[in-house]
């Protein structure tokens, strides 16, 4: 082939993939924020904050996070550790994987989103055996109100029991979770 061939080949692949616009099923729901530290490491920083969200979680996969939680907190990392919702961002970093997306109604029309996720342990963590280690889940939760506007809470490293029934009860490693301030939806997958 010619180099002209070539160039106008390249030109054309080029103008097809600027102009494709993904279908409304291929679109998922985005939540911007800010993610403010109240205390700790994180005290007094602000941070982009960023949940997108594939799918919500099923009320089978629910029932089977609250079956593997009696069992222990190795049995309820391993059902969890199967499950793939969504991404979850704080910072300017790739994220990781929000493996549980509860949606719930709340207040007037609003939607109360409960993200339970896998937390990266890093090294330092591993070798010395800090206290930190124990806290192997991440938390957030969101309100939104109908407009898909709201904030919430964000515990990046939490301890997860289960209390009577299917009360969970979230233990925070530092002393206040950071908050989640001007959120705001956008998306296809609607916010129920």
């Amino acid at each position: 082939m010619t180099r002209n061939v070539v160039v106008k080949m390249s030109l054309v692949a080029l103008c097809v993939a600027l102009s494709y616009q993904p279908s409304q099923a291929q679109r998922n729901l985005r939540i911007n924020g800010t993610a403010v530290g109240i205390s700790g490491r994180l005290a007094g920083r602000a941070l982009p904050f960023s949940l997108i969200v594939d799918r919500y979680t099923t009320s089978g996969e629910i029932s089977e996070l609250n079956a593997a939680r009696p069992r222990g907190e190795d049995s309820l990392l391993s059902t969890l550790s199967r499950l793939k919702t969504g991404r979850i961002q704080v910072g300017n970093n790739l994220g990781v994987t929000a493996n549980a997306i509860i949606s719930t109604p709340w207040g007037d029309g609003g939607t109360k989103l409960t993200v339970l996720w896998e937390r990266n342990i890093n090294f330092y963590e591993l070798r010395y055996g800090t206290r930190s280690e124990d806290y192997r889940f991440g938390y957030a939760e969101m309100f939104l109100d109908r407009n898909g506007k709201g904030e919430g809470t964000l515990i990046p490293a939490a301890r997860v029991n289960l209390r009577s029934g299917d009360t969970w009860e979230v233990e925070d490693f530092g002393v206040l979770p950071a908050r989640l301030m001007g959120l705001r939806a956008s998306g296809a997958v609607p916010v129920r």
